[in-house]
């Protein structure tokens, strides 16, 4: 049984930073693509960062610069470092990860991250 917890959301002022992390089981992380999206609310849920297998990364234009995904594999979890933050920030963050021989992949239960002073 795959399980994916994130941890690390919260109330942070603007400017401030979160690191966010997705602790896996029955998955192995290294061996999968897997990445973040967030849903704020009214809106669809939509890509912030992903990082394929082999270890390649693309982000959301407006995360550029700002967010980093990573992954310790020793650990077989995954982060997002999140700085400089804007209100526009504020949403659940979901962890996504798939194996690449499967067709559909497994989600996290979600944090809430709130941007706002």
């Amino acid at each position: 049984q795959v399980q994916l917890v994130e941890s690390g959301g919260g109330l942070v002022q603007p400017g401030g930073s979160l690191r966010l992390s997705c602790a896996a089981s029955g998955i192995i992380l290294s061996r999968s693509n897997m990445g973040w999206y967030r849903q704020a609310p009214g809106k669809q849920r939509e890509l912030v960062a992903v990082i394929a297998r082999a270890g390649s990364i693309n982000y959301a234009d407006a995360v550029k610069g700002r967010f980093t995904i990573s992954r310790d594999n020793a650990k077989n979890t995954m982060y997002l470092q999140m700085n400089s933050l804007k209100p526009e920030d504020t949403a659940v963050y979901y962890c996504y990860a798939k194996n690449t021989y499967e067709v559909e992949g497994y989600w996290g239960q979600g944090t809430q991250v709130t941007v706002s002073s």
